[in-house]
């Protein structure tokens, strides 16, 4: 009977974390992923613009990636995700405000600061403690399937009510509510756990940084995670391409976003099995091979006017991001990073990794709008082939360090 108790405690907890970890980013990013042709149309910017936005969050996230790594590992989760999703959604009713470029721009800067100083270093302890010491793998592959799933619906619902009611506004609205009540679910179903620490704060920090960053696999994990996050923003584009090379109309455009959206559900629970049973990073390596190969085939325009081939490359690059979206802190046990020190390893991998938040969407947006139509998104997916490249090697050095 206990036993059933714990476990049934364990699938809340987790449902939780899926709910959560999803909700939390949906306004600043899931919401411009789905309807980006109608996002630029609604607030009347351009991509760069956009790319604007993105980049100041990025500037904010990477101070914070490092402020809330220490936060993590002293702190409550269930405290900071509250929080986070809380005031992430007071930003969400802004935002359905239509206030001004400018006025989006602050925005966004404080949601590099909610969702990432308050929320993902304690988010990921939480899954890994959640986790154990054998199922890693799992751990995050049903983490980030879920994440896919929780996205894929609420993409399913919000294009479904935009297409009834074709006001953007009150999609936007729908969205605050759910992270409203996310937050509400984590006070209630998270366990209020307390890191247990000791030691004079500012030097135990300093000693651990020091650790960390004297360690080959820490350099090797983060620019893993930086050329897979690169493939990760760059999904943004998937809608656009559908509107501008494929011409889908804008509610069919918005479905192949939610398409891809179920796709990362689907192909992030399997990673996570294949990697429990086989090597995870191996499964990081060939996620890597299949991005670049569908880059390549994309950027090389081999497939151009062929419709039904190109959302087959669509799907196969989606295939490879999504798989390295789900492992690529599945591996921390094979950096020999310890579980008392994964909030501040956290920050400190995620500091250099998540790097791209800055630079990649005002990139995007600048090749899109230099030369528009296909070319642009042609650049688009070149660019992703060299980061996938990069990546695949780094991936086949870290196997080979943690193998020797």
């Amino acid at each position: 009977m206990q036993l059933e108790k714990q476990a049934k405690g364990k699938t809340i907890t987790l449902i939780t974390l899926i709910v959560a970890g999803e909700s939390i980013y949906f306004l600043p990013f899931v919401l411009a992923r789905v309807f980006r042709p109608t996002l630029l149309e609604f607030f009347e910017i351009s991509n760069t613009e956009l790319g604007l936005w993105f980049s100041l969050y990025g500037v904010v996230a990477m101070v914070s990636y490092v402020l809330g790594g220490p936060l993590a590992d002293r702190f409550p989760a269930r405290k900071l995700m509250a929080y986070a999703l809380w005031l992430t959604s007071a930003g969400g009713v802004l935002m359905s405000l239509v206030p001004s470029s400018r006025a989006m721009l602050l925005l966004y800067a404080f949601w590099g600061f909610t969702t990432v100083c308050l929320f993902w270093a304690a988010f990921i302890r939480a899954t890994r403690e959640w986790g154990g010491l054998d199922f890693q793998g799992r751990a995050f592959g049903w983490l980030e399937g879920g994440r896919g799933g929780v996205a894929a619906l609420l993409a399913t619902l919000s294009v479904l009510l935009f297409s009834q009611i074709r006001s953007f506004q009150w999609v936007i609205l729908a969205i605050t509510a759910i992270t409203l009540v996310s937050g509400i679910m984590v006070w209630v179903f998270i366990p209020n756990r307390s890191p247990v620490r000791s030691g004079t704060r500012s030097k135990e920090v300093f000693r651990t940084v020091s650790k960390l960053l004297r360690m080959r696999n820490t350099w090797l994990l983060s620019i893993i995670i930086v050329c897979a996050y690169v493939g990760y923003k760059i999904t943004d584009d998937f809608s656009l391409f559908a509107r501008e090379v494929l011409g889908f109309s804008e509610v069919n455009a918005a479905g192949i976003g939610t398409i891809a959206l179920w796709m990362r559900a689907v192909v992030a629970i399997l990673a996570g099995y294949l990697a429990d049973r086989f090597n995870r990073i191996g499964v990081i390596v060939v996620s890597f091979a299949l991005t670049l190969a569908g880059g390549l085939l994309l950027g090389l325009e081999i497939f151009q006017g062929v419709s039904t081939l190109l959302l087959l490359n669509l799907a196969l690059t989606a295939a490879g991001i999504y798989g390295l979206r789900a492992l690529y802190f599945a591996v921390m046990k094979e950096a020999k990073i310890p579980v008392d020190i994964t909030g501040t390893a956290v920050g400190l991998v995620c500091f250099v990794g998540f790097a791209p938040e800055i630079f990649i969407s005002p990139w995007m947006g600048h090749l899109l709008d230099r030369t528009p139509g296909a070319a642009g998104h042609a650049d688009v997916f070149m660019l992703l082939s060299a980061f996938a490249l990069a990546g695949l090697v780094a991936g086949l050095l870290f196997r080979r360090s943690v193998s020797s």
